[in-house]
């Protein structure tokens, strides 16, 4: 504590030398930034190391969620970054849909969309079956336990109607137990050893790479926003630019482009934060009251979801071992890791995983807008 006490007596001194002008209420805003900036970066360098998935979004939501309990939080995040950060993480999820990829579904693409649609039908399921509680509304409950494209989702609730900061918490609960359960299953189930899961580390990056995955990122930005923005396409400043991304992947156009990692970490930040200052006391002990039902049907939604991996191994002529993977809920570079370390279909698994994140994206913002409408109907 008092190391922190230093820090903080080194920011005030150099924000009044950069801005001397600077009111004192303004100062004190930027202050405030400032240590949430600090203790973000600290936070997400430990959680990468112990290998948390998105651990910079992660990060973001403990630290402003923290801050925001003792009342030092800022009071909104600016719109326009939230926008941004949208828009770039459907530029990745985009990016994701490359033709090798694609390709791997082969002449089996009909039982995988069937299998895919009933995964995520699970799981929205469950979270209707969650939103039977008082304190749970059926867009929050349903988003809450959607299967896969954790940061997405949680990017996405308060723009859908959730309780993004609920939303929020589940998520990266169900993450937690999905990626900590693979393991045990695949050793017990599977007798397979797949040693240590841990996230893929993306490929090197040369300067030429790296200015098309800027050039990557900004054309694919610029249209998707235009483009949502003329079509009003719900939850449009992600699928938008989602969109866009995923056409010029299949196309060819700039190669193998990938947006840069430092981007990426900053709009997880972003969406974090989002999330996390807006909560409190009140809403932390509603979060906890809610915990022990998610838990369960987050197991229950784990257990289905392997249930139709091996329906989906019958279906398609491959091992159960590679439904399993291609269907866990969840912790995609978990089971990509995996699949790599026991020398199995990768590529058939890493497409059945992105298709249900691109169907998740399209399919839920409807799925909101119906709950929406039958809310005001009732009303």
């Amino acid at each position: 504590m008092a190391r922190w006490h230093i820090v903080k007596s080194w920011i005030s001194p150099i924000i009044h030398h950069l801005v001397p002008d600077l009111r004192q209420d303004d100062a004190w805003q930027i202050r405030r930034w400032v240590e949430m900036l600090v203790l973000t970066i600290i936070a997400a360098i430990v959680l990468h190391a112990v290998h948390v998935p998105s651990a910079a979004l992660f990060a973001g939501l403990l630290v402003s969620a923290g801050w925001a309990l003792l009342s030092r939080a800022p009071g909104i995040v600016p719109p326009r970054a939230v926008t941004v950060s949208q828009a770039v993480l459907g530029v990745v999820i985009g990016g994701l849909v490359e033709p090798a990829t694609m390709r791997a579904l082969g002449a089996h693409w009909l039982p995988v969309i069937v299998v895919t649609f009933a995964t995520l039908l699970a799981s929205i399921l469950a979270g209707l079956v969650l939103s039977l509680r008082r304190d749970v509304d059926p867009i929050s409950g349903a988003l809450a336990l959607t299967a896969g494209g954790a940061s997405a989702i949680v990017a996405l609730a308060r723009e859908l109607g959730g309780d993004e900061r609920m939303v929020a918490v589940v998520q990266y609960l169900r993450v937690g137990i999905v990626t900590a359960s693979m393991p045990v299953i695949v050793a017990l189930v599977f007798h397979t050893h797949a040693g240590a899961v841990r996230p893929l580390l993306p490929p090197p990056h040369d300067v030429v790479t790296s200015l098309n995955g800027i050039l990557f990122l900004l054309v694919s930005c610029a249209l998707g926003l235009g483009l949502a923005r003329l079509t009003r396409l719900p939850a449009g400043s992600l699928l938008g630019p989602l969109s866009v991304a995923a056409a010029i992947t299949l196309s060819g156009l700039l190669g193998h482009a990938a947006v840069p990692k430092w981007v990426i970490n900053v709009a997880y930040v972003f969406i974090g934060w989002q999330a996390g200052v807006r909560f409190t006391m009140d809403r932390l002990r509603d979060v906890g009251r809610i915990l022990p039902t998610a838990v369960m049907l987050i197991v229950v939604v784990n257990v289905v979801c392997a249930l139709l991996g091996i329906l989906l191994a019958q279906l398609a002529g491959v091992s159960e071992y590679d439904g399993y993977l291609a269907t866990v809920p969840g912790g995609i570079y978990a089971a990509l890791a995996l699949a790599i370390s026991s020398k199995t279909n990768v590529t058939f698994v890493l497409a059945v995983h992105v298709l249900r994140v691109i169907m998740m994206m399209f399919v839920m913002p409807v799925f909101a807008k119906l709950m929406a409408r039958r809310a005001q109907n009732r009303s």
